[in-house]
């Protein structure tokens, strides 16, 4: 049987399923996500979250992983949070800029 490819397109569609508690946005439209990496059946996510020492930390990670493993031939998902570059509104999407009020 051959083994199923993951895209990274696939992955970020997957990742839409992963909102911000706080702000009712998806991470990708929040522009969290920084960098997705699939290599068979492992998927690596390179994300920061709104602000250091937010408390849905745990929530938005988790969130990752029950979006990803066990879809798309997914086994294991490595999710890194990283401070840098800075998160600021400007990486988010027309869409949550205009779901969020924000010009």
């Amino acid at each position: 049987m051959m083994e199923q490819v993951i895209t990274i397109e696939q992955t970020r569609e997957h990742l839409k399923q992963v909102f911000d508690p706080e702000l009712g946005v998806n991470i990708v439209d929040l522009g969290l996500v920084y960098d997705i990496e699939c290599s068979e059946g492992n998927v690596s996510i390179r994300m920061t979250l709104t602000t250091p020492g937010c408390p849905m930390h745990d929530t938005i990670v988790g969130g990752v992983h029950r979006a990803l493993e066990g879809n798309l031939g997914i086994t294991h998902v490595n999710v890194d949070v990283v401070w840098e570059p800075r998160w600021t509104p400007e990486h988010m999407s027309e869409a949550a800029k205009k779901q969020l009020d924000f010009f």
